[in-house]
């Protein structure tokens, strides 16, 4: 009686956050501009002889999984993708955040968790992949962007694909990144805004160093979770993170300190983390729009919906480079339901195509969506 009496209230789902003005528009084709300009030259940037992704383009591995979502959730929880229980086959990618390749010790520890769920039916939102059966998620090891606007993120976008040419003069280069990013490259006195901006981008520089299957992953924006509006966390079971025996990451051991110490656990033992689902429940304590800001868990509880099971798997040293370079992941191949919400987050769907299209286009690589993980690891299907 008294779980009924004080059963919490959750913000409903408002189609406010989905709209774009005029100028939204414009500052996206800015930032796709920018985007495709790096794709172009990401080669060179890296060093490499392939064109890389703008973003997470080191991938470390891309892994074998079981998605399944779990069964009699709360009405308020079946939302979506997660209304009907069942197991899916499904794929991941673990990355670094940079947007360039280098040794692992020049990249920082932000990294990436990518996940592609199979046999998902309904109409998906990202354009001419509607009637795709995949079912996307773009996840980070920190629970905040560091941008809010898309008016803001035009700049910013542009300072984070020049961080290359930042690192590298080392304190100064950092300095110099300070004043353009407080100062919008010196046009403006720095503002309220900035400095929030810039205090959440340090704390991507605060990561702790460890094993990468230690880490929360986070959707950092807000997505509508049908009737409501809530974030993603995906989070280590206590039991499969006690499983991990290389705890500890030595980032100056050697240039590739971090892909070894992900596939020597997965050739051992399997692993399992649950996908959790927080609603909002108050638009000042859990704002939509400032994704800077992180919703407490004491506010909001986190509440698991699925599990997403890595089972232990032969996985070559590369880990399976050529399939990690030529998949595509966007947080917008999912369903209305589910889709990302917020100014920001509508930047996203440009955003990722453009990138993608670009660097498959520049590889010779076909650009094809797989049906199952099978066709995933065939590769003549690339």
């Amino acid at each position: 009686m008294l779980k009924k009496l004080f059963k919490p209230k959750y913000v409903p789902y408002d189609a406010k956050y989905i709209q774009l003005s005029e100028e939204d528009e414009r500052n996206i084709r800015a930032i796709t501009d920018d985007i495709k300009n790096y794709v172009s030259k990401s080669d060179k940037v890296s060093n490499v002889d392939y064109h890389t992704r703008d973003a997470h383009a080191k991938g470390y591995c891309v892994l074998k999984a079981k998605f399944e979502i779990v069964d009699n959730l709360p009405t308020e929880y079946a939302q979506g993708l997660y209304a009907k229980s069942g197991i899916h086959d499904a794929v991941i990618r673990f990355s670094n955040g940079a947007p360039f390749i280098a040794a692992d010790r020049k990249l920082g520890m932000a990294q990436g968790l990518a996940i592609k769920v199979f046999d998902v039916p309904g109409e998906k939102l990202a354009p001419g992949e509607e009637n795709s059966t995949t079912f996307d998620f773009n996840l980070v090891n920190y629970p905040v962007f560091f941008c809010n606007t898309i008016e803001d993120y035009t700049y910013i976008s542009k300072l984070f694909l020049e961080l290359p040419k930042y690192i590298e003069k080392g304190a100064i280069g950092k300095a110099k990144l300070a004043f353009n990013w407080l100062t919008n490259y010196g046009s403006r006195l720095p503002t309220k805004e900035s400095f929030k901006t810039f205090k959440a981008v340090g704390g991507f520089m605060k990561i702790e160093p460890k094993n990468t299957l230690l880490y929360d992953f986070h959707s950092q924006g807000v997505v509508r979770h049908g009737d409501f509006m809530a974030k993603i966390r995906v989070t280590p079971t206590k039991a499969s993170a006690k499983k991990v025996t290389r705890r500890e990451l030595d980032i100056n051991a050697r240039d590739e300190a971090i892909r070894p110490l992900i596939i020597d656990e997965i050739r051992e033992h399997d692993y399992q983390f649950d996908v959790q689902i927080q609603l909002c429940r108050n638009l000042k304590k859990q704002p939509i729009e400032e994704i800077t800001t992180e919703w407490k868990e004491s506010d909001a509880p986190f509440v698991t919906v699925a599990t997403l099971t890595i089972p232990c798997q032969d996985i070559p040293d590369d880990g399976h480079f050529e399939i990690m370079e030529n998949l595509s992941f966007t947080p917008f191949r999912c369903l209305k339901e589910n889709r990302p919400i917020g100014n920001l987050q509508q930047s996203r769907l440009k955003a990722y195509q453009i990138a993608s299209e670009t660097r498959h286009k520049l590889n010779g690589v076909k650009r094809s969506e797989p049906k199952s993980l099978k066709q995933t690891f065939d590769k003549s299907f690339f």
